[in-house]
């Protein structure tokens, strides 16, 4: 296998790695909770992982972006940012904490504490993605798959969600000290004041991860913070129910994460708009099927499996949804494909259908669970998924694209 095929495979790898530490430390956490303890931890979770796509958004994507000489200044600027960024942020988080009360707010405090850190390790993946190095990434995030782990498996059962936190945050240390390690030949030597000039652009309007901002806010971002609303407004037990299902399909998450990071260049190569969507609809299709089985063969599962094995306590409310969530899951197949080939086709196209139809699923889930509770809630976004997939397929049949020129002279002139 040549350098480049190494360096696809060691980014899927990593990809797997991020997305594994994501499942097991949610899967862990519910273990050693009550559907109480759970329901607290899923509110910050949730709280994280929104704060975690903006720094990739603003910060991530547009560093993978960059190529050229810069691209040590560009890593050095935005890891400088990135723990600007999270001080302030965690510094709101610990104000939040202390203002809730209980449980709740113990563990909002401890999410601030650790914020920097966290944000900071998973920065990381992205300096060495646009360094061409993927590999040190993959080292960083397997020790810290390693390190999270084994943490989470010292706690007692019945620890608090603010306990459990501290620790997932803290065991992030040696993953951050190796991967800034691994980074230094690329960004060391850079004096204060160089620094301060590269860290500028962020801070000025029109800098391209605002764009990024938008995108995921109405894509993802929405939908996070409606789950989060419903612990807010509602009861938290409904959102301990509805992450916890939503982990179950966390490894379908690293197949949509892996066709949207490697999918635009191999889809690119099809010929004319038949090919790219017949290859799309191929790969759509397959993971439509892959999500609706993995969803039947959870829910064919026994309870005490469910229970011992996976979810804890939560596994009763999270069992109930999963049929939704299965559904959900296999449309997210076809929309996530649909959205594919209109990238390759006609990147504009996108945003307008990510911000309607992500509202749209918002709406879907709150009316759900307006009506019939978490149950609801998880229909409501199973539906909504189903209705960004058909539009995005309709927009691709009826996106008109021009037929490549053919190389052998003007037919024209040759008659």
């Amino acid at each position: 296998m040549n350098r480049r095929g190494l360096a696809a495979v060691a980014s899927v790898l990593d990809q797997a790695a991020s997305s594994a530490t994501n499942i097991l430390v949610l899967l862990l956490a519910a273990q050693l909770s009550s559907a109480a303890g759970f329901a607290d931890f899923s509110m910050v979770y949730v709280t994280f992982t929104v704060l975690l796509g903006l720094n990739m958004a603003y910060v991530g994507q547009t560093t993978v972006l960059e190529k050229g000489e810069r691209l040590g200044a560009v890593c050095r600027a935005g890891l400088a940012f990135t723990a600007a960024a999270s001080t302030a942020a965690g510094a709101v988080l610990v104000l939040v904490g202390l203002l809730l009360p209980g449980a709740t707010g113990w563990a909002f405090l401890s999410l601030g504490l650790v914020l920097p850190l966290v944000l900071l390790q998973d920065g990381l993946r992205y300096c060495f993605s646009a360094l061409r190095v993927p590999g040190r990434a993959l080292a960083a995030d397997a020790l810290r798959l390693a390190c999270v782990v084994s943490a989470l498996l010292l706690q007692p059962e019945g620890a608090s969600a603010g306990r459990l936190v501290l620790v997932w945050g803290v065991s992030a240390l040696p993953a951050l000290a190796l991967g800034l390690w691994l980074l230094r030949p690329w960004v060391r030597g850079a004096a204060a004041g160089e620094l301060l000039r590269d860290v500028r652009p962020y801070l000025r309007r029109g800098h391209l991860g605002q764009r990024f901002v938008v995108e995921f806010a109405v894509g993802n971002g929405s939908s996070q913070l409606a789950v989060l609303g419903l612990g807010v407004f509602a009861t938290p037990l409904a959102v301990g129910a509805l992450r916890g299902a939503t982990t179950l399909f966390g490894p379908l998450n690293v197949l949509f994460n892996s066709a949207n990071s490697f999918g635009p260049p191999l889809v690119g190569r099809a010929s004319g708009k038949r090919g790219v969507v017949r290859l799309t609809a191929v790969m759509g299709g397959t993971l439509a099927v892959t999500g609706a089985v993995w969803g039947a063969v959870l829910y064919a599962l026994p309870d005490r499996i469910g229970r011992d094995l996976l979810l804890g306590e939560t596994w009763t409310a999270a069992s109930a949804l999963l049929p939704a969530t299965g559904v959900q899951y296999a449309v997210m197949g076809l929309g996530t494909c649909a959205l594919l080939s209109l990238r390759v086709l006609n990147p504009k196209s996108t945003l307008s259908l990510q911000v309607v139809f992500s509202l749209l699923s918002v709406a879907l889930l709150l009316a759900g669970y307006a009506l019939w509770g978490a149950a609801g809630a998880a229909w409501g976004l199973a539906l909504g998924s189903a209705a960004k997939a058909a539009a995005g397929w309709l927009r691709v049949a009826r996106l008109r694209v021009p037929e490549p020129v053919p190389a052998t002279g003007d037919p024209v002139r040759a008659a």
